[in-house]
């Protein structure tokens, strides 16, 4: 009986390790193909910042073996970045025998949508927050300072960026997930708009740097996401608790009708 209970708990892991092998793989590959332009890479990312830079000025190294291991690093998470997708699958096609076929359809395009809107927001800190922030915080420094940033330390600052405004731009897939497990609902969520106006400015200055500028250009695209969020998941409200409350034998999950045919 024991031997019998394992199993289940074995294939899943086999599965598991399947899943994260070709995650693995996906990433490797895209970082191989890119590590030769990692200087390029880095160079491309550093223009925001280079382009407000008083004349004359150019960042620095102040780490011998930055200038080589600052680039591979963001190489790195660019082939994270580009790989998303195919991360994504592999946690789809993990989780889809275990959900009913209801819950497959609307799933799959949150996982799209999720994607798309992480690339939009990492996109938006790029070419609409980069350029004000950098522009503000050069035009700042005191007189008899020369900005001169430390390439280290700058991508661990724009990395941070990348990730709070893709984070910060799956507000809509994470008020759909909330509204679908039936946590909260549309109707609640309207009625605390005040407060998540309030909330938004609140994460904006804990995740962008000190100038009104940044803080606001995450703080209004949250909020409008918040809007986006409420009106699509009067689509999915109240589906998640289906699970428990229908037994349709059409609607069950592919992992219970494999276990069917196998007890059959």
């Amino acid at each position: 009986m024991a031997v019998e209970d394992t199993q289940p708990l074995i294939s899943h892991l086999i599965e598991l390790r399947k899943r994260l092998l070709n995650s693995i793989i996906a990433v490797l590959v895209i970082f191989l193909a890119l590590v030769y332009f990692a200087n390029d890479i880095y160079q491309i990312v550093s223009a925001p910042l280079i382009k407000q830079m008083p004349i004359g000025s150019t960042m620095i190294a102040t780490d011998v073996a930055s200038p080589f291991f600052a680039p591979i690093k963001l190489t790195i998470y660019v082939a994270v970045f580009l790989s998303a997708p195919v991360i994504l699958y592999q946690i789809w096609a993990f989780i889809a025998p275990a959900l009913y076929k209801h819950e497959r359809k609307l799933v799959m395009p949150l996982l799209f949508s999720s994607t798309m809107l992480f690339y939009i927001g990492i996109a938006f800190a790029y070419f609409v927050v980069f350029p004000l922030a950098f522009g503000f915080l050069t035009k700042t420094a005191p007189v008899g300072v020369i900005v001169s940033t430390d390439i280290t330390k700058y991508l661990d600052f724009v990395m941070a960026l990348f990730m709070a405004f893709g984070v910060a731009f799956e507000v809509p897939v994470a008020i759909i997930l909330l509204c679908w497990m039936g946590v909260t609902t549309p109707e609640e969520l309207k009625k605390k708009r005040p407060y998540i106006l309030v909330g938004a400015f609140v994460v904006g200055m804990l995740l962008t740097p000190p100038d009104v500028f940044s803080q606001t250009l995450l703080a209004i695209p949250m909020y409008c996401l918040f809007e986006i969020g409420v009106f699509f998941s009067r689509f999915y409200v109240g589906k998640g608790r289906r699970r428990g409350e229908e037994d349709d034998p059409e609607d069950a999950p592919e992992a219970e009708d494999e276990h069917s045919k196998k007890e059959s």
